[in-house]
């Protein structure tokens, strides 16, 4: 029995975290729900009983076995040091620690081997990445990857709550010929897509983000930099295009790989059948394939409608569906505290 605090509990992955510990009946001794200042004092039910949200602070971790934290890059920078210190285990959800060589990046279908290595904390890789390799790497075992381009189309739901939120009140708004004052995506999100608007490398020091190369934005290169640190092959070849559509939840991917070995299409459906945390997803004679809907509030990422590239030899498009907030982020993490 563990005690477990979540940190940046009122938020959209928060919320999903005290749902999935139920759900999983996760072995809980007590329960700390940490936030803002601002959200002190909410309560929040869990297990049929109200739990009040504590602020965050250094010395919030006394006693505290594991922390699911996330609550923000800044703020994984600034408190979870202070939990690793006062004794604790720290899952983060946030970009602050993934790329740190002394933190592991784990998804447990993949490398659960490197938990072992954590020095206190372990990192949970981008939701992008969680749901683009669970059905890359039984592909990459069983045929090698020469090459992956992802192009993603990713929900709000990977801009939290507020974001979701405001989706929803800005389509109420214009399919009724209002106007609306956005607040938290910064074009017309309803009705609309763009580029993924995490931050863009134009070429100047200033703004460039995670090192990534002029032009690319930060969602991308993570995509790129943290797949070569899970499958531990810095040789692969992996490019992105992020793209944010008027989804709530479930990030959606249309993914093209090169194989180092023959592959067929026959091949690719008997490993993604068989992989862990996948499920095929269509009808093909109703021109059916998983869809965001399908996935959202599930755990699988959903597969389908593999095809053969006619424009290069031994390439191959794959279309899937995971749910960001669960797989892509919450149960990924509560994976992870449970092989601790």
């Amino acid at each position: 029995m563990k005690n477990v605090a979540i940190a940046g509990a009122t938020g959209a992955v928060g919320q999903e975290l005290l749902a999935i510990l139920e759900e999983r009946n996760f072995p809980l001794k007590s329960l700390k729900l940490l936030a803002s200042a601002r959200s002190a004092g909410k309560k929040i039910k869990f297990k049929g009983e109200d739990i009040t949200v504590q602020e965050l602070r250094h010395d919030s971790f006394e006693g505290i076995d594991l922390v699911l934290s996330s609550a923000g890059g800044s703020i994984s920078k600034e408190y979870m040091p202070s939990a690793v210190k006062a004794g604790a285990v720290v899952v983060d959800n946030t970009s602050y620690f993934r790329m740190n060589p002394e933190v592991p990046l784990v998804v447990p279908e993949i490398n659960p081997q490197e938990i072992k290595k954590h020095k206190g904390i372990i990192a949970n890789p981008n939701c992008s990445t969680i749901i683009m390799l669970l059905p890359l790497f039984p592909l990459y075992k069983a045929f090698g990857i020469e090459r992956v381009h992802a192009c993603t189309y990713q929900a709000a739901s990977g801009a939290g709550a507020t974001a979701m939120e405001e989706l929803r009140l800005e389509s109420a708004a214009l399919a009724t010929g209002k106007t609306f004052t956005r607040t938290v995506i910064p074009h017309q999100y309803a009705f609309n897509l763009f580029p993924h608007n995490s931050p863009y490398n134009d070429g100047s020091s200033a703004r460039s983000s995670v090192h990534a190369p002029t032009g690319y934005c930060e969602e991308e290169w993570k995509m790129v930099a943290e797949t070569h640190k899970i499958f531990g092959d810095n040789n692969l070849r992996v490019n992105a295009t992020c793209v944010r559509v008027p989804i709530l939840r479930a990030h959606s991917e249309a993914l093209n790989i090169r194989f180092s070995k023959k592959a067929s299409v026959a091949g690719i459906y008997d490993v993604l059948r068989t992989a862990p945390g996948v499920e095929i997803l269509e009808d093909p004679s109703e021109n059916r394939w998983p869809m965001p809907i399908d996935a959202s509030g599930k755990d699988p990422v959903l597969a389908g409608r593999v095809r053969i590239d006619q424009s290069q030899d031994n390439t191959f498009d794959i279309w899937i569906v995971g749910d960001q907030i669960r797989k892509g982020a919450a149960l990924n993490a509560i994976q992870i505290a449970e092989l601790l």
